[in-house]
Parts: structure tokens; sequence; C-alpha cells
């Protein structure tokens, strides 16, 4: 009887403690500290190798074709997810210090490199986004994404202070960061550069920025995407034939390969057609080993296949949140939470392009696509999130006892030199 007179009454307030107690869950109230660490490691592991084994079944028919092994692709695929491991695991061990330190020089050097595709660059597909080098092709704007996520948290960090005032956040961050993202646009690759946008984005959001200012910025980056579109005839004809279902075009046709994609995930029904068993691969789709891979996720493994895929993401997504939710330092926060947008922000784009829900957007599947710099710099951002958990978890380590306490959800406190605690505003 004791119990039952504690639980709320009405409607709205049980409606509260169900909220309440399903983002405690989210949010991993009560858990280990280090329990996020080996979610994120195990469901990386886990897309990596499905990527790995899904590359080598849909690039292996073109492979054969080209006059080559058709495990040539996913040799390639398993190479660089090797050396992947081993940048994340160092990664891993990584301090503040040591990404504080690279910042700038990384954010020059990507810079660099997104400009020496003006001179060397390789154009594909429309995109001048690949450099060879020694018979491997590199994307520098893939290298943007881990620089401009690292570059933002170090500058931010440093202007906590002053981040209500629009001339701190319009200088350096907005501009430097916009310099990024328009050179990405002349050179074609809107997709990119909507990633790089909503990186941009999330950074000024977890770093607490004015709301007037956060929502002024907002509209206006979805301004320049909506110009990007609307000035492009290719991207204006896909958008058509995705709004409407009819080709636009008397050229060629628009909805080959969104129709393809489609085709592929139906005929897989539940259980698939088998592993190396799609039709699709034989041409049907272009860039079926990589924009389009979960169309074969989806035709090989069926909807159990596509849905553990999905899985993974949120297992990988809930668990980084959990990290980002935990940190007490602006630099932490907006570090892991850029990086927690940059991957579950893509995952999703690229899977409501193939199911339909938004028009072709030239964006790879993270950790499943192929392409050794986006699967490498995905990997190494990653083993920037595990240094963050493993810091959490090492920090969390001495406050176990009877007398410790949770820190506050809401606010954060810092001591001055003084010892004066001072409470600041966490996101």
């Amino acid at each position: 009887m004791q119990n039952a007179s504690r639980q709320p009454r009405g409607l709205l307030p049980r409606a509260r403690t169900a909220l309440d107690r399903l983002f405690q869950r989210i949010e991993g109230r009560g858990a280990a500290a280090n329990s996020a660490y080996y979610l994120i490691l195990g469901s990386t592991i886990a897309l990596t190798a499905i990527g790995v084994l899904m590359v080598i079944s849909a690039s292996s028919v073109e492979s054969i074709a080209a006059g080559q092994s058709p495990y040539a692709d996913g040799l390639k695929q398993g190479v660089v997810a090797l050396i992947g491991f081993v940048a994340m695991f160092l990664l891993s061990r990584s301090n503040v210090a040591f990404w504080h330190r690279i910042a700038w020089p990384a954010y020059f050097l990507a810079v660099l490199l997104l400009l020496s595709l003006f001179v060397i660059g390789i154009r594909v597909m429309g995109n001048l986004n690949w450099i060879n080098v020694g018979g491997f092709s590199v994307q520098p704007s893939e290298t943007a994404k881990l620089a401009m996520s690292v570059w933002l948290a170090h500058i931010l960090a440093r202007k906590e202070k002053l981040l209500g005032q629009w001339k701190h956040v319009v200088m350096p961050a907005i501009i430097f960061s916009g310099a990024i993202v328009a050179i990405v646009m002349i050179q074609h690759d809107l997709g990119t550069a909507l990633i790089l946008m909503a990186l941009l984005f999330s950074a000024l959001f977890f770093a607490g920025v004015n709301f007037k200012i956060l929502t002024a910025f907002g509209l206006s980056l979805v301004a320049a995407a909506g110009v990007a579109a609307l000035t492009s005839g290719n991207r204006m004809c896909r958008i058509t034939t995705w709004v409407t279902g009819q080709n636009c075009s008397d050229s060629y046709d628009s909805a080959y390969q969104s129709t393809n994609g489609l085709y592929g995930l139906a005929t897989g029904g539940l259980l698939g057609t088998g592993l190396g068993q799609s039709r699709q691969k034989y041409s049907w789709i272009p860039e079926a080993h990589n924009d389009f891979i979960f169309a074969i996720v989806g035709e090989e493994l069926g909807l159990v296949g596509a849905l553990v895929v999905l899985a993974l993401f949120a297992v990988l997504g809930l668990s980084i949140y959990r990290v980002v939710i935990r940190q007490e330092q602006l630099f932490h926060r907006v570090l892991g939470g850029t990086i927690m947008v940059w991957i579950l922000g893509q995952a999703a784009l690229n899977m409501a392009m193939v199911t339909g829900l938004m028009p072709v957007i030239g964006v790879p599947l993270p950790l499943i696509s192929y392409g050794g710099s986006a699967l490498l710099m995905t990997l190494m951002a990653i083993g920037v999130v595990l240094s963050l958990a493993r810091d959490g978890a090492t920090r969390a380590t001495p406050a176990r006892g009877k007398n410790a306490r949770k820190p506050a959800v809401g606010r954060t406190k810092h001591t001055s030199s003084k010892g004066a605690p001072k409470a600041q505003e966490r996101v």
C-alpha cells in the first residue's frame, strides 16, 4: 500500500515519469562508466566486419568485369580496416593536451589538401574530390571532417566565456569553418558539404551558443544548401525525380539508381537472397559497393540483416551519446558531440537516400561503404570518442563508495584558483 501511494496520479504525471525513466536508460544513469566504451568498440568492430564482407560481395562482379580478382576491393577495404583499428587504438590512448596541440595544424593541413585538388585533383562523376597517390586514391574532404571536429572543439573551448557575443561566434568559428565548406561546395560535393554544415551547427549547439545566434546560423545553412541545390541542374533533376517519381531528363534516366536500389531492398524480403546472391549488383545499381551498399545488404541479408545494421548504428549512437552527456568540460562535449552527429547523421542520410526518403545524395554509409579514406577517418574519429570514454571511466573510478555522490546532470562546477566554485551551464 505504501508503494502504491507513491505512484503518480493522473495521465500527465505518469507520462512524465515514463519519459524520465526512458531518458535515464538512454543516458545510462547508474550504469558502469566503462560500459559505453565496450559498446562503442563492439558495435564498431561488428559494423566494420559487415562492411568488409558486403564490399567483397557487392564489388565482385564489377571487379571480374574489369579483369581483376573478385576480392580486390574487399582486400583493400580489409587492409584499411586493420590500419584503422591500429590508429583507433592509438588515438584511444591520447589525451586532451594532444588534441589542443594539433588543432590548428590539422585545420591548415585539411585546407591545404582541399586546395590541392584544384591542381592535382581528379574529377569523379562531376565531383572534384580525389587525389591519386602511389596507386591509392585519397579523399581530402574526409580528412576535413575530423580536422573540423577537433578545431571547432579547440576554438569554442578557448572562447567559452565569450560565446554569447556575435563576433566571437562568427569569427573565427564560422568564418574559418565556412571556408572549408565553401571549398567543398565549389568542388561540387554537396553531400560532404551538408555533413560539414551539420558538424559546424552541432559544435555550436553542444557549446551552448546563444539560441538566437544558433537559430540565425541554422537558417543561413539551410539557405546556403537551398541555393546550392537550385543553382545546379543535376541536383534539381534529382530533387524533381524524388518529388514526382518521374524522369526529369531525356538524356539519361535520373531515377535509375534509386529505382534499382528499391528493387534490391524489395527482392530481399525477410531473410534475403543469400550472401553473394544479389542480382542488382550485376551493373544494375551504380556504386553498388559504395553509396548504395545498403541496398545490397537488404537484398542479400533481407529485412533482418538491414535491421541488424540499423540496430548496430543505434547502439553506437546511444553509446557515444552517453559519453558526450557525461563530459564536464566544453572541449570534450563539443568534440564527442560533433563526431556523433557526423557518423550518425551521415548514416541516416545514406539510408534515407537508399530507401527513397530523400533524394539521391552522394554520401557513403560509414564503416560499411567502400572507401579507404572514409573508413580510416571514421575509425580514427571513433578512437577519439573512445579516449573520452576511457577518460570518463578513469575519473569515475575514485568516486565509487558509500559516500560517492553523483554529479548534477544540468550543471557542472569548476573551481577557480582561489577555490571559489563557479557554475557553468551544460547543454
